[in-house]
């Protein structure tokens, strides 16, 4: 429950100490997840309730939730446990609407069809190849075709490790950007608001 409760409701509301530690593991498992639903939707289109597909009613429910944060959390801990559980699910809706939003966000970008992939792939594989090797024919020598294809397998292996650890990092990134955008909010509100006009924030 502690783990819940650091994760979803941030450094600022919550009594762990679970903003103080260190979570890669969770930071990659999170970009992970998204890659996989993000797959499904290109794929197979395929989007587990609707997640591939960005809605108003769906950034709007964001919006509500994110707005509705501080009012929610500031009193969590003198909350029965029914009502614990109530906000922990609004902030694991929070989170699906944002992942949602994200893979709308990034689907689109995706200039190549899925049916096409393959084709496009074989094709950047031989192009990449036949330009290092006439760049080392050019200069001579009975191993420029070796090197040729030696120096464009590394070429084409370090494109795909660049776009797999962006594939990975990038929806990480947007869920600590909208993080902190919360947690600004969330001083904010607490600072103006919440401690003026409530006598316990929790």
């Amino acid at each position: 429950m502690d783990y819940l409760e650091g994760l979803f409701l941030g450094k600022l509301w919550s009594d762990t100490d679970f903003e103080n530690r260190r979570h890669v593991g969770l930071f990659i498992l999170y970009g992970l997840f998204v890659d996989i639903l993000l797959l499904l939707s290109y794929i197979k289109g395929f989007n587990i309730l609707g997640t591939g597909a960005l809605s108003v009613v769906r950034v709007v429910m964001y919006i509500m939730f994110f707005l509705a944060c501080p009012f929610l959390c500031f009193r969590y801990y003198r909350m029965p446990f029914w009502g614990k559980v109530l906000v922990l699910i609004e902030k694991f809706l929070k989170t699906f609407f944002l992942i949602g939003i994200t893979i709308s966000l990034i689907l689109p970008r995706i200039k190549v069809q899925s049916g096409g992939l393959q084709n496009y792939l074989i094709d950047y594989l031989n192009s990449t190849l036949e330009k290092y090797t006439m760049k080392f024919a050019a200069d001579g020598g009975s191993f420029s075709t070796v090197m040729g294809v030696l120096t464009g397998g590394i070429h084409v292996v370090l494109v795909v490790v660049l776009i797999l650890a962006a594939a990975v990092i990038l929806p990480g990134l947007i869920f600590i950007a909208f993080r902190y955008l919360q947690y600004f909010y969330d001083w904010v509100l607490d600072k103006v608001i919440i401690k003026k006009f409530f006598r316990y924030k929790r």
